[in-house]
């Protein structure tokens, strides 16, 4: 009985429940776009700068972990003095500029022989490295994504580059030029953004970023294993900070819809539930109609949300192919969960004005 009454309740109201279902569906997407695509990105960046092959990653000081806020850089000479560590095999300068017309994609200047240096090189699909100031190498995705080839000019930062090479994605960037061109185009001359590091001996990485932490104690070096992890938003205080702020943002959303379609729905129905009571209907009763009726608002907005979610996510990366958007299974029970608790502190108050009404005075109100 109590099913028919909510369905019943639901459709007379049509444009009540909509807005109700929408907004709960927003308070999903909300949270599942835009925290997917912060993951996302900072995720990615992560398992790349971990595939050029690297030990250590050195940064300036005040650098930021995801290299694409990172503006911070280092003098070119700082690669002579680090190969001078025992235990340093090699040591390649890049220097990172952001392609922001395309999604916030990084673009790595660096010099092919020590950048090669740091695993086995680039795996190449088509053509070779750049030979010239105004070469550009692409990875498969970005290729895919362009549909560039090997040949084809690309306007890159106000920069035309003929693109003389395709890569297996995963080596830190998309998109690689000679380091040179990338410190004239930033107007920072012998100048780096990051150094990655090689060691001799895998099991010495503690040993050595110990010892580069006493000979630069300000600098940022950061052993490339843990840097995936690091990412995470639970290991970043800003991104942590961003999150919590998002999920706080779309509660209050869904429990301020909530509360307003729920007030809404008492003040409209108070004969109804003044015929309820009449015949018998319990405080308890009336109140678990309308946290049903809320559960039933948010559960439909939930599943409206999680598709539209996908959906966004379709489009996003149709638009900009090159961007992750991370919709994990746990963000999903996350989204879902703060939906059907704003729909429970939402309909709190007013299911407790619609148990309180009286009887005699609800048949009576016009």
């Amino acid at each position: 009985m109590n099913r028919q009454m909510i369905i019943a309740s639901l459709k007379a109201r049509p444009v009540r429940t909509t807005v109700g279902v929408l907004a709960v569906a927003l308070q999903v997407i909300l949270m599942l776009v835009i925290l997917g695509l912060t993951t996302g990105i900072s995720t990615e960046t992560g398992k790349r700068t971990e595939g050029v092959g690297a030990d250590i990653l050195l940064q300036a000081p005040n650098s930021s972990l995801i290299l694409a806020l990172s503006q911070s850089t280092m003098a070119l000479s700082y690669g002579d003095k680090l190969r001078q560590f025992d235990g340093i095999k090699a040591v390649a300068p890049v220097f990172t500029l952001v392609n922001q017309g395309a999604g916030l994609e990084i673009v790595y200047g660096i010099e092919p022989e020590s950048f090669d240096a740091m695993n086995e090189g680039f795996v190449w699909h088509k053509g070779g490295i750049f030979k010239g100031p105004d070469d550009l190498v692409v990875d498969d995705i970005y290729a895919q994504a362009k549909r560039v080839k090997v040949g084809d000019r690309v306007e890159l930062l106000n920069h035309t580059f003929t693109v003389t090479g395709v890569v297996e994605h995963g080596k830190g960037a998309r998109l690689f030029v000679p380091l040179k061109t990338a410190q004239e185009m930033a107007g920072q001359a012998d100048k780096a953004s990051l150094f990655f590091i090689k060691v001799k001996d895998p099991q010495q990485v503690k040993a050595i970023i110990a010892e580069l932490g006493k000979a630069l104690p300000t600098y940022k070096i950061t052993d490339v294993k843990e840097y995936t992890t690091m990412m995470m938003s639970n290991n970043m205080a800003a991104l942590d900070a961003f999150i919590s702020t998002v999920v706080f943002i779309s509660l209050c959303i869904g429990v301020l819809v909530i509360f307003l379609s729920m007030y809404t729905t008492i003040t409209e129905r108070t004969r109804e539930i003044g015929i309820l009571r009449s015949m018998g209907a319990s405080k308890g009763f009336i109140m678990s109609l309308i946290f049903q009726e809320s559960a039933t608002i948010c559960l439909i907005g939930t599943v409206v949300g999680i598709g539209s979610s996908f959906l966004i996510r379709t489009v996003i990366q149709s638009i900009f192919p090159t961007l992750m958007v991370m919709i994990t299974a746990d963000w999903i029970a996350k989204a879902a969960m703060f939906a059907i608790l704003s729909g429970l502190i939402g309909s709190f108050y007013p299911a407790l004005k619609a148990a309180a009404q009286d009887p005699v005075e609800a048949l009576a109100y016009e």
